[in-house]
């Protein structure tokens, strides 16, 4: 994975806006990851942090502007949904503005009983970091 590319495009995400590089090497160290790739330049990525028992939270899911609509990012997540050590878990999740006709193609359900989940969000946590 190039995290200079994934940073590049994550900084200026709707959903990470701001996120600092080392965060974001983290966040691939710590987790399952496919690339998209034209030649030697990432166009696109995708990632799952699990417990590999039970959850698994499915992020980051981008493909460059100039390469989308040619089912690169539905080829990714069906790629980190076939993963051998991601089978059995009993509930993946995800956030989405607007790429939900992606996930409902591979089967993924918008989340009809809100009552069940809850978050701890921190908008402002990379300005608090930089």
């Amino acid at each position: 994975m190039q995290a200079e590319a994934i940073h590049a495009y994550l900084v200026r995400s709707y959903w990470a806006a701001g996120i600092p590089r080392d965060v974001v090497e983290r966040a691939i160290r710590g987790s399952f990851c496919v690339g998209a790739f034209d030649g030697d330049a990432q166009i696109g990525f995708a990632r799952v942090v699990s417990d590999g028992a039970t959850f698994a939270y499915l992020a980051d899911v981008y493909v460059l502007e100039a390469h989308r609509g040619q089912g690169i990012a539905r080829a990714m997540v069906a790629a980190l949904q076939g993963l051998s050590e991601l089978q059995g878990l009993r509930r993946w999740i995800l956030g989405t503005r607007d790429a939900h006709g992606v996930y409902e193609a591979l089967g993924w359900e918008r989340v009809t009983d809100t009552t069940l989940f809850m978050q701890r969000y921190f908008p402002g946590v990379y300005e608090a970091a930089a």
